[in-house]
């Protein structure tokens, strides 16, 4: 028999224990992501877009969690109550932490909501008039008038750890967030890569996927060739042209869904437009009709998106407060050249105007190639366009109310929120008249009608009524037409086999839901 000398009994205890904690760090599941585009911010009060959207909710919790089907229940608050008509009474979860170690209260709720108000989301809180901690675990809100969709709202408000953001301060929170999610963040290398880590800690219960990295592929056929050469296991939009391909590889799943982002075209209503010269055609209803009836959706949808569209006929899907039965915008403005042109004539532009589309080529499916479309569609009614296509990190500034640089926009917007109101309120009420709404409303638009319908609906306790204000409301926005509904895209999703996703109505991916093999 032979022995060991100590130094090498020594070495082999060291090399076991060195496998055997490889072993244990491989049984955690890791997974790797590719999304289409760098999130902007991980800061939930910095801005809001679907890549920054998707990390604030690994990072952060709201008092009340959307589900992947869109119904509401219980996430930092454990319960809630209408007190009276304008008083909600919210029961926040005892024993929940910080990824600090921090304990979560009220004073975090009081602190956060008064932080949305200072920021570039107010629309977060604009229904929120007073806020109360009641005790550690009791906060108590106060609405302007009955508002039966705050819970709704509070889906949307992540809540912060008050004693750490104010101590680090805002412009770090990107570099350094802090919240109750079920993932903190590894590191992030911009535009290159970013880690998240399960927090075990969490009061729902760990992760199943411990390490998640997300990476940034931009360019779809760039991402289509990462999943397939096993660089990602799942990747966010597969380009229409590659789901024919990726489904006949048995290596891949190809999932699919309808999505709630309505792809839209929002015109400037103002009297002198930054990109026009003289007056402003869009002013009058007629050329915003012209415009709406020469645009090909169907062709668009069968050329550009190769099917995998379905053309929206509202602002909000027919599941929403505020859809109107057997109403279509594609009925009311039917494609139709020759009218189109004939309204131009009519409303003094026979010879056509000149204009700029800000739209970006990162953001939405092929959404450079739909503004290619648009521009030979309009150019039959004599409205040439000049296309400003740019990454996303750069359009959200570039179009962001009050910067005045656009004429016509093509960007997208979805309401998780099963409601149309609080679309309406940021993109179509009047600008400056009322805190927290109207902030997006990057065309301008004003209808004093159209404000009074809103006030009624976020003033009223009944859900039905509610309904009925927004339907309202939606009818005189088919009839003026300042924006165009274009389509719902198509969420396509594709995996390898052996990792389990099953898609999230809002789209967000959330690794917290997954699992792998």
């Amino acid at each position: 028999m032979k022995y060991l000398s100590q130094t090498a009994f020594r070495a082999g205890a060291v090399g076991v224990a060195i496998l055997a904690a490889n072993a244990a760090f491989s049984q955690d599941k890791s997974v790797t992501i590719g999304l289409t585009s760098d999130p902007s911010h991980l800061y939930p009060l910095a801005g809001e877009e679907l890549s920054s959207n998707i990390m604030y909710y690994h990072l952060y919790d709201p008092l009340v969690k959307r589900s992947g089907d869109l119904s509401f229940g219980p996430g930092l608050a454990e319960s809630w109550e209408n007190v009276d008509d304008v008083t909600w009474r919210f029961k926040l979860r005892e024993g929940v932490t910080f990824h600090n170690g921090n304990a979560f209260t009220a004073a975090d709720v009081v602190y956060t909501v008064n932080k949305a108000r200072e920021s570039i989301r107010p629309g977060l809180v604009a229904n929120i008039a007073e806020i109360t901690a009641i005790d550690d675990l009791t906060v108590e809100f106060k609405t302007p008038k009955p508002y039966a969709v705050l819970p709704n709202d509070l889906a949307e408000l992540l809540i912060l750890d008050e004693e750490y953001t104010s101590a680090t301060g805002d412009e770090q929170m990107d570099l350094k967030p802090m919240g109750t999610g079920p993932y903190m963040l590894g590191e992030w290398v911009k535009e290159e890569k970013l880690t998240l880590k399960a927090f075990d800690a969490y009061w729902a219960g760990a992760a199943k996927i411990k390490n998640v990295t997300f990476r940034p592929i931009t360019n779809p056929a760039t991402r289509t060739a990462a999943l397939l050469t096993g660089e990602v296991d799942v990747i966010q939009d597969l380009a229409v042209r590659d789901v024919d391909r990726v489904k006949r590889d048995d290596m891949f799943n190809v999932i699919t869904r309808p999505s709630l982002l309505n792809v839209v075209l929002a015109m400037d209503m103002r009297e002198n437009s930054p990109t026009i010269e003289g007056k402003n055609p869009m002013t009058d209803q007629r050329v915003r009709q012209a415009i709406a009836q020469a645009v090909d959706v169907q062709a668009i949808n069968k050329i550009v998106m190769n099917g995998l569209a379905t053309p929206s006929d509202q602002f909000v899907p027919a599941s929403h407060n505020g859809y109107v039965d057997s109403l279509s915008f594609r009925d009311m403005y039917p494609l139709d050249v020759e009218k189109a042109k004939a309204l131009m004539a009519e409303a003094g532009y026979a010879d056509g105007f000149t204009m700029t589309l800000d739209a970006t080529n990162n953001r939405y499916v092929n959404d450079a190639q739909i503004a290619q479309a648009l521009a030979s569609m309009l150019a039959k009614i004599g409205v040439t366009l000049e296309l400003n296509i740019m990454p996303k990190s750069n359009f959200w500034g570039y179009i962001r109310v009050p910067t005045e640089n656009s004429s016509f926009i093509m960007s997208g917007w979805d309401v998780p929120a099963g409601d149309a109101g609080s679309m309406y309120g940021a993109l179509f009420y009047t600008r400056g008249v009322k805190d927290g709404y109207g902030q997006v409303n990057r065309g301008s638009y004003s209808n004093p009608e159209m404000d009074a319908l809103i006030d009624k609906a976020d003033a009223t306790p009944s859900i039905d009524e509610r309904d009925g204000y927004l339907q309202d409301a939606t009818k005189i926005l088919m009839a003026d037409i300042p924006m165009i509904p274009v389509h719902y895209e198509q969420d396509i999703y594709a995996a390898r086999k052996g990792v389990t996703l099953e898609p999230r109505v809002d789209k967000f991916l959330w690794a917290y839901d997954m699992d792998a093999e």
